[in-house]
């Protein structure tokens, strides 16, 4: 239901985002969120991780590792920050933290040891004495956040050993910004109230403190204390068009999930927003297959992914249900808890609702662009390979091992919407020469191919190798020998410096290698399915070598067998621990005796 199936093009990707403001994901092959940013045009930001031009060095390890990016598109700049930061609060990407330059992240710091404490940029390891609101992605977040609330809250930004030796207001008090109490213009118990306002806005409370500004400008005024009605009025005006910007922040205690539906039967996109105690977290884009009427899509995909995920308190979404009582019902079972279900038109829940709208338009226009591409590049792959049309399975086999030892051959699946990953398969390699990659390709064809014609597997409509003619060669030879013919073969093997773009294909009986030009989508689709091999036949191989590398001096050992090599590893954590244990130690572990025990610990220490 996800919608992270298909290849990830970065060019193709980057062609399809808006040029509006909001926050990019970027995520490694194993789905680690290992970095976010923001962007006032997603499409220049993004694409400028993507161009020709020279990166730094840990800028292109990072790049190295994105296997996808995801995107949330807001309403404003604003709304782009306050997102990035809750991101980053939340998941502490790793790159986030790698790219700063080993800086720690910046905080908003309020000291508690002053008459009229002050909001300050606070950045270090060693936790100060006061309060801590954070962390921000960068210091010219802290500086923004700061400024909007001298603006509201007038709170003094000054040093202390300036404050102490003002004799007259500074030009922060002239512009509004500072209630100058270094002169005693305010007194401590009404800055102490402006100081509490700015504090519960950090902490997502403003909407319970617009309720208090507003009781207190209308006692002021009843009072007949016009000046400091108008000083309320002022905050109370600069507070909502704070809160106005900050859609990405709610009051504390509220946990919502909006979900919004697009599309047409077939054809659907929904997004998820959510929101936890108070803060966005940031936008999810899934695509049902359903082919029912959209509120029925929207139903089943509730009860679906319910079914998997926790259930929040509230649930705001963008179509009614045709039995939304039932569906709610259903969610309460699962929940364990009383769940609201509703629509979500006016107030908070209806800006949350069009942004998840918007998001979802946006996924459906983005998802068909990579559709149309990669269907392109599919087509032209079909004309370049004589099939009669464009493949709908790609299998792409990939061999690797350390110097012969640990043979794996890795087989993935490519469809028309990416890697079909419940179908991938690993053949572990065995009675060939260490090294020899033709003769282990040879071998795991001829069992892939028994199986295809034993009707256990699907006959794909193009097989893929990583190498060159002899290796091509070698998959024809296992193919035949397990009588799977008239599969189409493609081959492709890296160019004369092995850099991306100088790829040479090879087809069966043609002695010529064709080329492609670097920015072929055909070339891009094969390097991806390519390096996916590559990546699932590496994981295997390194996996087999690790276990076999924690057993090997245990499997010799003459009395262990497997269920006890198993339990001494989990006993003592590993090879190394049974390595350092005494013979006492080794009893001690359930089914080894006194005997064993010490036939063990010859064997492992011999001459001692």
């Amino acid at each position: 239901m996800s919608g992270h199936a298909t290849v990830f093009d970065p060019q193709r990707f980057v062609a399809s985002l808006p040029f509006r403001p909001g926050v990019y994901r970027m995520y490694d092959q194993a789905g680690e969120l290992i970095y976010v940013g923001k962007a006032a045009r997603l499409r220049d930001r993004v694409g400028s991780y993507f161009s020709a031009r020279p990166q730094s060095p840990k800028v292109a390890a990072m790049l190295k590792r994105v296997a996808r990016v995801e995107v949330t598109v807001v309403g404003s700049e604003t709304d782009a920050l306050l997102l990035e930061c809750n991101l980053i609060k939340a998941h502490r990407p790793r790159y986030n933290v790698i790219l700063r330059d080993d800086k720690s992240f910046p905080f908003l710091l309020c000291p508690q040891d002053h008459e009229f404490p002050r909001l300050q940029f606070w950045r270090g390891l060693r936790r100060p004495a006061g309060r801590l609101f954070g962390p921000f992605p960068n210091a010219q977040v802290v500086k923004q956040v700061l400024h909007q609330l001298q603006k509201v809250f007038r709170i003094r930004n000054c040093r202390d050993g300036f404050y102490k030796h003002r004799t007259r207001p500074c030009l922060q008090y002239q512009i509004g910004r500072c209630s100058a109490p270094c002169v005693g213009l305010i007194t401590r118990d009404e800055y102490r109230k402006d100081l509490d306002g700015a504090l519960r806005v950090l902490e997502g409370g403003g909407a319970g403190l617009r309720v208090e500004l507003g009781e207190r400008m209308a006692a002021a005024s009843a009072a007949l204390q016009f000046e400091a009605a108008a000083r309320l009025r002022d905050q109370l005006a600069g507070l909502t068009e704070l809160q106005s910007q900050q859609l990405a922040s709610t009051p504390r205690t509220r946990d919502v999930d909006v979900i919004a539906l697009a599309g047409e039967p077939g054809q659907y996109a929904v997004t998820l927003l959510t929101v936890r105690e108070g803060l966005s977290l940031g936008t999810s884009n899934f695509f049902p297959a359903a082919v029912s009427e959209p509120a029925d899509a929207l139903a089943e995909f509730l009860l679906q992914h319910y079914a998997r995920q926790a259930v929040p308190a509230e649930i705001v979404i963008n179509k009614e249900l045709p039995d939304q009582a039932s569906v709610a019902e259903a969610l309460l079972a699962v929940a364990g808890h009383a769940v609201r279900l509703h629509q979500g038109a006016r107030g908070l829940p209806g800006r949350w609702l069009e942004l998840a709208e918007d998001n979802a338009i946006e996924a459906l226009r983005m998802r068909a662009n990579r559709r149309d591409s990669v269907a392109q590049a599919l087509q032209s792959l079909a004309t370049l390979v004589a099939l009669p049309a464009p493949p709908e399975r790609i299998d792409c086999f990939d061999i690797s091992h350390t110097a012969g030892e640990g043979t794996v051959a890795g087989c993935v699946v490519f469809g028309p919407d990416g890697p079909v990953k419940r179908a991938y398969r690993r053949y572990n390699i065995e009675g060939v020469g260490a090294g020899d990659d033709y003769a282990a390709l040879g071998q795991v064809l001829g069992r892939h191919g028994t199986r295809i014609v034993a009707g256990d597997l699907p006959r794909p409509d193009l097989l893929l190798v990583d190498g060159g003619p002899g290796q091509l060669q070698a998959a024809a030879d296992g193919l035949e020998r397990a009588a799977c013919t008239d599969l189409a073969l493609l081959g492709i093997s890296k160019g004369p410096d092995r850099r991306p773009g100088q790829e040479r294909l090879h087809l069966p009986g043609n002695p010529v290698a064709l080329t492609l030009a670097p920015d072929s989508p055909v070339l891009h689709l094969l390097q991806r399915i390519r390096d996916e091999a590559h990546r699932f036949a590496i994981t295997g191989h390194r996996r087999r070598r690790a276990r076999r590398f924690q057993e090997s001096i245990l499997e010799t050992v003459p009395g262990l067998g497997p269920a006890r090599r198993r339990a001494l590893l989990v006993h003592f954590g590993g090879l190394p621990g049974v390595l350092r244990a005494a013979v006492a130690d080794l009893e001690q572990v359930e089914g080894v005796g006194t005997a064993l025990a010490r036939t063990l610990y010859d064997h492992l220490h011999p001459g001692a």
